[in-house]
């Protein structure tokens, strides 16, 4: 893919259009994450005072809210973005080779909870699904990551405690929800077979990452 940097979240926001996915972090692909497309200034720092500056951090939740894209652990169960116009097919895809949660499974109660709820952070949904015991956290995160890897979850916002100043801080709490309630129902169906919604996703794909191998593409692809 062609290099560039980015030096603001709107230019971030323009970015993901045009690529249409775009993992955060590191996504074994050279150049292939919003972390290396930024400019050194927008990347993770510590302050003298031992705090930190992350601006690429803080730009998730205007991207998410206001740019036209779909966040969440979509790229083997690391966080990333997908753009509006390439969410119908990826999402028609995922779902269409992972069985719907089963009557009385924990995916089951999961959706069924943030559907009765609207949305949810991991926390409070953890607790309302009963996972309050020892060693369920890890557990529970791993029923939502795949849940996000099949495109039945995504996230809606972030979530900051504030200090006694009122002011945010930390690293903020993904706001879950399911994607028909943020996109509409019909942003989750598309007019192709799963097949060639298959074969679009990675036409694209190569066409974007011309290094990267067939396995890191169908890696993606999921």
């Amino acid at each position: 893919m062609n290099r560039v940097e980015l030096h603001s979240c709107p230019e971030l926001m323009d970015y993901i259009q045009q690529v249409g996915f775009l993992p955060l972090l590191d996504s074994g692909i050279p150049g292939y994450s919003a972390e290396e497309l930024v400019d050194a200034d927008c990347r993770y720092v510590v302050l003298p005072d031992g705090g930190w500056d992350w601006p690429l951090w803080k730009w998730k939740g205007p991207i998410v809210t206001e740019g036209h894209c779909v966040y969440g652990k979509f790229f083997a169960g690391k966080a990333g973005f997908v753009s509006r116009e390439w969410w119908p097919d990826l999402c028609h895809w995922r779902r269409s080779h992972a069985p719907v949660p089963a009557a009385g499974s924990i995916e089951e109660a999961i959706l069924f909870t943030l559907a009765e709820h609207g949305s949810l952070i991991t926390r409070e949904l953890r607790a309302a699904c009963g996972f309050t015991g020892p060693k369920m956290r890890s557990r529970f995160d791993a029923y939502v990551t795949r849940l996000q890897m099949q495109c039945r979850i995504v996230t809606e916002d972030f979530v900051y405690p504030l200090d006694k100043h009122n002011r945010e801080y930390g690293w903020g709490w993904s706001l879950l929800t399911l994607p028909e309630r943020l996109l509409g129902r019909e942003a989750c169906q598309c007019p192709r077979t799963p097949e060639e919604s298959f074969a679009r996703l990675k036409t694209h794909l190569e066409a974007l990452l011309p290094t990267a191998s067939e396995k890191q593409i169908l890696k993606l692809i999921g």
